[in-house]
C-alpha cells in the first residue's frame, strides 16, 4: 500500500481540541478496529504529533502518513498494528547512542536473564541492524524479531539461550 492508496476507515475531526484530547480520542478509536484498518486523525494541536508517534511505537500501531489538511490541521493516518509477536521480559530503550553502545549494554543485560527470556532492544544507531546481526550470529543470542518502528528506529527482539 502506497500512500497515495491509503483509505481511512473511520474519520475522527478533533480541531480545536487540545492535548491530550487528539490523542486519547484516537485511542479509543483504534482500540475499535480490526488489525491493518486505518483511521485518519485530524488535529490542529501542535502537541499531537509527538503524543502520536509516541504512543503509536508503543502500542505497536503505525503512522503511515501525516498531511496538512485543506481546511485547516494535519491529518495522521494511523493503522491498528497486530501487536507485537514477541513479549519481551526485559525493555532496553537506547536511542541516543551510538554504536556499539546498544549491543555492550545489551550484553550486560542478557548476562542478567534467564534463559529463554526475550530483551526487547530499542535503538536509533544507524548502524544498529548489520551490528546486531553479525553479534547474534556470533554469541547465539537468538534473534526473533526486527522492526523498524519510526525512520531510523529499530525494535530487536532477542532471546538468550
Amino acid at each position: 500500500m502506497t500512500p497515495k492508496d491509503l483509505h481511512a476507515n473511520v474519520t475522527l475531526d478533533m480541531r480545536g481540541l487540545t492535548c491530550p484530547a487528539p490523542l486519547l480520542g484516537a485511542k479509543r478509536v483504534v482500540n475499535d478496529l480490526a488489525n491493518e484498518q486505518i483511521l485518519l486523525l485530524i488535529s490542529d494541536c501542535p502537541g499531537t504529533r509527538d503524543d502520536l508517534f509516541a504512543w503509536a511505537e508503543q502500542t505497536a500501531n503505525q503512522v503511515l502518513k501525516t498531511e496538512a489538511m485543506p481546511d485547516g490541521g494535519t491529518g495522521y493516518y494511523v493503522m491498528k498494528g497486530k501487536g507485537e509477536a514477541h513479549q519481551a521480559n526485559v525493555l532496553l530503550d537506547i536511542r541516543g547512542v551510538v554504536c556499539p553502545g546498544p549491543i555492550v549494554e545489551a550484553k550486560k543485560l542478557l548476562n542478567g536473564m534467564n534463559s529463554g527470556e526475550i530483551l526487547k532492544l530499542v535503538s536509533n544507531c544507524p548502524g544498529i541492524h548489520s551490528d546486531i546481526v553479525g553479534w547474534t550470529n556470533m554469541t547465539g543470542i537468538k534473534l526473533l524479531e526486527t522492526s523498524e518502528i519510526a525512520s531510523g528506529e529499530h525494535a530487536f527482539y532477542l532471546q538468550k539461550q
